[in-house]
């Protein structure tokens, strides 16, 4: 099953690849490659993770891109967009403002503040509940139940 999914994951790749390029709309995408996003233009709206590899083939990336797809729904409540970079040599302005080294998930808060760096897979679970210990997600709590 899980080799499946890594073949299905790895045939689907290329076509996110190819709708950054400009073939298809990727504003609503929620797993969208960094080109030449920046940080910045996530400010006070999403809050980014970004899924550092050096190869796509990285099975810690294909693990991580599986489990931030399957919690999808939870994760879009929160206001998260994954954004992926498996090439080191195209030296994105993302990749460049965080210095990851081989696989590495980054989550960032609405604020443009790194609030977590993991160099190991992250369960939607445990990357929800990092989220929601943030005082921005708090507050946004708060203010969903009509609270102070």
């Amino acid at each position: 099953m899980t080799r499946t999914l890594v073949l299905v994951f790895s045939a689907l790749f290329p076509l996110t690849a190819m709708a950054a390029d400009g073939a298809a709309p990727v504003d609503d995408a929620f797993v969208r490659p960094v080109g030449d996003s920046e940080l910045a233009d996530f400010l006070w709206t999403h809050r980014p993770i970004v899924v550092f590899a050096d190869t796509p083939a990285d099975p810690r990336f294909q693990q991580q891109i599986d489990m931030l797809t399957k919690g999808e729904d939870v994760m879009r409540d929160r206001d998260v967009v994954v954004l992926t970079d498996t090439d080191p040599s195209a030296r994105s302005a993302i990749r460049s403002e965080l210095r990851p080294r081989g696989f590495q998930m980054v989550f960032v808060d609405k604020d443009g503040v790194v609030k977590l760096r993991k160099p190991a897979p992250w369960s939607v679970r445990e990357i929800g509940r990092s989220i929601d210990k943030t005082p921005l997600r708090q507050r946004e709590i708060r203010d969903r139940r009509g609270g102070n």
